[in-house]
């Protein structure tokens, strides 16, 4: 299943790094990170919102919101 996450915060390249590297570190798939849109698009499989939320959230940024996409 692909997720679109609605990210606060990012405003470099490494800022998509580290949104990439938290997504992978919880076994994403296929991620797109697009800062000038402040979003992620990820294959997360049946990893839940919560867990996805707490990986970005750990790297230092916001979720403002998860959606099925």
């Amino acid at each position: 299943m692909k997720k679109k996450i609605l990210i606060d915060g990012m405003s470099c390249g490494h800022c998509v790094n580290h949104v990439y590297e938290a997504l992978d570190k919880i076994r994403a798939t296929d991620i797109e990170v697009n800062l000038e849109d402040g979003n992620a698009i990820a294959e997360v499989g049946d990893i839940t919102d919560e867990a996805i939320k707490a990986a970005i959230e750990d790297a230092g940024y916001d979720v403002l919101g998860i959606e099925e996409v």
